[in-house]
């Protein structure tokens, strides 16, 4: 149970109340809404490497500690994060029993982030914004508002059928409105830079079993091979086939965790000719050697979509 907190306003409190009777337990819950799950830890997790979906992250009490590259991001009950495109990063967890981390995941639909773009740009041009694949920015009073009403909807099961899907728009409305509405417009694009390599990096989720090239992606981002390179970097703050490496590694730890294959099973599955050099990589990515680090995700309590990195696109 959470406890009443002096310097917490009235409307931070209902969140945490709401959450924490929503949430019950350590873990994502699953919600009515298909692409939105809540999320209870009670103890602190430590640094660890995470390939997150496409999504907006909000929480409302605890802190995650996100590394990325030479930029850190802190995202707790006055910042939000928001990412554009799937991003390798390292995150750590403040949390304890008596204030446990409670969080709202919005797995991203672009169809209707691209349904809310036309709308907005028949109404006003949009702002010059630099893109970015992974944001982090305040939560001002309206998007505060806006989450209160989503997760008071959440509380009924009439509700969340008629008007959770209102709210989640609303949600996503905030969101481009605020200082990461270029972003995820930039997302949504088929041009810029930042959109041609979002098709690279679609490419690369949907054909990472496959034998994969860096000159084969930057086809696929319509660029020459020298300005795909330093594109993809500037999105991603990794290289096209460091990059490649790391989705294939959290896949295959996902297979293990979720459908308990073995590491040479596992290995194959994700595009791996030799055991070895896929248990030497693992280890140089996650600390640990396959087997281990499944086995700290079980006794743990396991952030299955953490460790997820399918990338779900409908633009």
């Amino acid at each position: 149970m959470t406890h009443l907190h002096p310097t917490r306003d009235k409307r931070q409190q209902q969140l945490i109340t709401l959450l924490d009777e929503l949430a019950p337990l350590e873990g994502y819950t699953l919600t009515a809404l298909p692409r939105v799950r809540l999320l209870r830890s009670n103890r602190p997790l430590e640094r660890a490497p995470v390939l997150y979906d496409p999504g907006i992250v909000m929480v409302c009490q605890g802190r995650k500690i996100g590394h990325w590259g030479d930029e850190t991001f802190i995202y707790d009950a006055q910042q939000c994060l928001v990412v554009s495109v799937p991003v390798p990063f390292t995150m750590a967890t403040d949390a304890s029993a008596d204030e446990p981390l409670l969080a709202v995941y919005f797995h991203l639909d672009f169809a209707l982030l691209g349904e809310l773009v036309l709308q907005l740009d028949e109404q006003r041009p949009p702002a010059p914004s630099l893109p970015k694949g992974m944001y982090s920015s305040p939560m001002d009073d309206s998007l505060k508002d806006s989450l209160l009403r989503f997760l008071q909807a959440l509380n009924s099961p009439v509700e969340s059928a008629v008007l959770g899907p209102a709210l989640e728009r609303e949600i996503y409305f905030r969101i481009l409105m605020g200082e990461q509405g270029g972003s995820l417009r930039a997302a949504l694009e088929e041009q810029g830079r930042f959109g041609r390599v979002s098709k690279a990096i679609r490419k690369i989720h949907s054909s990472f079993a496959q034998a994969l090239d860096v000159d084969e992606l930057a086809r696929e981002a319509n660029m020459s091979l020298t300005r795909f390179h330093a594109h993809f970097k500037a999105v991603t703050h990794t290289s096209p086939m460091q990059y490649v490496k790391s989705t294939r590694l959290h896949q295959a730890r996902l297979l293990m965790l979720r459908n308990g294959m073995t590491a040479s099973v596992a290995s194959a599955a994700v595009g791996y000719e030799s055991p070895s050099q896929f248990s030497r990589e693992f280890k140089r990515l996650f600390g640990r050697s396959p087997t281990d680090e499944v086995a700290r995700l079980q006794g743990s309590f396991a952030l299955s979509a953490q460790v997820n990195s399918m990338y779900v696109s409908s633009h």
